[in-house]
Parts: structure tokens; C-alpha cells; sequence
């Protein structure tokens, strides 16, 4: 598999403090790759510099080879680099379907007055959402409740949600955050099996996750994190074997890390 996405020698400093210290590697074409570490590890601060929402202070990330650390998030989720966010991006007067309609406005060709005056273009630009965004809900087993408010669903639904609209940005690489936190054990199943499908629609999918069992099962890498630094990079059996990865958990082996 080809490296699509690069992270060289990332550091993002807030003051005195290094959130993000000289941290590289890569996400190879079609792979899921997971970031993991304890509480403060900086995973948060690296998911956001992965995806341009935040500028490093040292360091790059190239997406196909070019750089886009620096350009504006929605530069970046249009080349196809495209973060999904907790409930809060989630319009939960509306309907499901809505919500991933208009997520597609990223891929819309008509201008903003060609909504407004309901133009040809504009009009093709609607059917065309609708359809993709039926597409989508069926892919995710959404399709039932499609016509429902968004403020009705359950939490395992509202995460579904959040990857549909990721996925109505028709992107290349998906950088998911914490997709299965808050979730019971079946619904974490659920949202597992979710990811790989995300995965054989041909997305390259980098998340940052707690659930190490859902992230053991799930990976096909693995990138570990502590105090800012990377501490190790394998499979999630290498990962499950390496003693710094052991230390920085604390050495609760069968709890953190899935041993």
C-alpha cells in the first residue's frame, strides 16, 4: 500500500507547553490506522493538526505528497481530507436525511444565488444529494429512520450520523474522533462494523480512540502517544507486546491495552 497521508515531524507548542513533540509517520492507502495513549498524551492536538484545524509550530502533513498543514480546513476536506466532529455538527431540529444532504454542500457546483433562484444547476445539485444521501443511510443501516429528528436518536444512531455526513463530503481519507466513546457493547459492535464498511467503500480511516478492545479488533495499525512524544508504531499485537506501551498505561495490561 502507497502512503497517502504524512506526518513529518509534527510539534505544536501552546506557550511553554509542547503538546506535540516531533512526531511522524504515515497512513497508507485503504489501511485503518488508530492513535492511542493516555489521558494528555496530545492525541487530540495531533487529530487536529492532521486535519489543518490547527498550524504546527514545527513540522508538516502532505496529503498525496503535497502539503496542506497551513491551508483552511475546508481547502483540506476538499481535497479529500475530511474530519468528522462529535454531536455538536449534528442539526438536531432536522431529519436525518437533511443532515446528510447538507453535508453534500462541500460537493455543490451551484453558487449560493443559484439556491436562491433555484437554478438548473442548483436544482441537479439537489436530486443528486438526495440520491447519495439515501445511498449512505442504507450503507449504514440508517435507512429506517431516515425521516426522523435527529434529536430522537439514541446515542449509538447520533455517532452512525456523524459518519454519514463525513461520508457525504465524498472523502479519501476520514479521520474519526473517539467513534466509539459513550457506546454500550453492542452498539460499539455496531459502529466496529460500521468502520470497516467505511473502510471496503475504499475511505482510509484514521481515528483516535480509548476503547482499546474496539481498537484492537479494528486496526490494522497502530501509533501510541505519551506526553506528546510517539512511544511506539506496530500491528495491535506488536502494540500489545511493547513494554513502553505497557509502562505508559500503567501497567494495567488486561484493562488498557487489551491484553
Amino acid at each position: 500500500m502507497d502512503d497517502l497521508l504524512q506526518i513529518s515531524r509534527l510539534t505544536k507548542q501552546f506557550g511553554g507547553l509542547v503538546a506535540v513533540s516531533d512526531v511522524s509517520f504515515s497512513v497508507r492507502e485503504g489501511e485503518i490506522l488508530s492513535i492511542i495513549g493516555p489521558n494528555g498524551a496530545g492525541k487530540s492536538t495531533l487529530f487536529k493538526l492532521a486535519s489543518s484545524f490547527l498550524r504546527p509550530t514545527a513540522g508538516e502533513v502532505r496529503f498525496r505528497g503535497e502539503r496542506i498543514s497551513g491551508l483552511a480546513p475546508h481547502v483540506v476536506a476538499r481535497r479529500g481530507v475530511v474530519r468528522t466532529f462529535q454531536e455538536t455538527t449534528i442539526f438536531k431540529g432536522m431529519t436525518v436525511r437533511e443532515n446528510v444532504i447538507i453535508a453534500h454542500q462541500l460537493r455543490a457546483n451551484a453558487s449560493l444565488l443559484g439556491y436562491y433562484f433555484a437554478s438548473s444547476v442548483a436544482r441537479r445539485d439537489e436530486a443528486e444529494f438526495g440520491r447519495s444521501a439515501d445511498e449512505i443511510l442504507a450503507f449504514l443501516g440508517l435507512d429506517g429512520i431516515r425521516n426522523d429528528p435527529a434529536v430522537t436518536l439514541p446515542h449509538g444512531h447520533l455517532r452512525a450520523l456523524g459518519i454519514a455526513i463525513g461520508l457525504a463530503t465524498n472523502p479519501t481519507v476520514l479521520l474519526l474522533d473517539e467513534p466509539f466513546a459513550g457506546m454500550n457493547h453492542d452498539e460499539t459492535m455496531r459502529a466496529v462494523e460500521i468502520v470497516l464498511g467505511v473502510r471496503r467503500r475504499g475511505v482510509t480511516v484514521l481515528l483516535v480512540e480509548h476503547d482499546m478492545p474496539a481498537v484492537m479488533q479494528i486496526s490494522d495499525r497502530i501509533v501510541v502517544l505519551n506526553f506528546g512524544e510517539k512511544i511506539a508504531e506496530g500491528t495491535p499485537a506488536e502494540i500489545q507486546q511493547n513494554q513502553k506501551v505497557i509502562e505508559a498505561y500503567l501497567g494495567v495490561e488486561d484493562e488498557s491495552i487489551g491484553i
